[in-house]
């Protein structure tokens, strides 16, 4: 079955081209390992709620962009196992352009999809 993971990442806005090509630069990594589809999407009207919103599960400060993201894996033991090879070498890595503290994230099994969305 398929499975998701999710992203909702704060980024500064002058980081914006930094920060698409190290997604860009992951990439093929990723969809070396298995993984099926990424999508990487900048904020753009990203409204406070009255409760809970994007902006503060992340915490975004006057200077940042909430990003949006998902990747699609054919199945969970697939996506484990990219994690476990990227997480292996992190001197690979390199620094992140935004904020990985404030970064939420989580894997998802989809339950209802509709069009092209997988």
């Amino acid at each position: 079955m398929a499975y998701v993971d999710g992203f909702l990442i704060p980024v500064q806005n002058v980081r914006k081209d930094e920060y698409t090509a190290h997604e860009a630069k992951w990439w093929p990594f990723f969809r070396d390992k298995g993984a099926t589809g990424l999508v990487v999407c900048w904020g753009d009207e990203v409204s406070p709620g009255e409760h809970t919103d994007f902006l503060r599960a992340v915490d975004l400060q006057p200077d940042e962009t909430v990003v949006f993201a998902w990747m699609t894996w054919p199945d969970k033991a697939t996506r484990d196992k990219a994690f476990a090879d990227m997480m292996s070498d992190e001197a690979e890595m390199g620094e992140m352009p935004f904020d990985g503290k404030r970064m939420v994230y989580g894997g998802f099994v989809p339950v209802l999809t509709r069009g092209t969305a997988l």
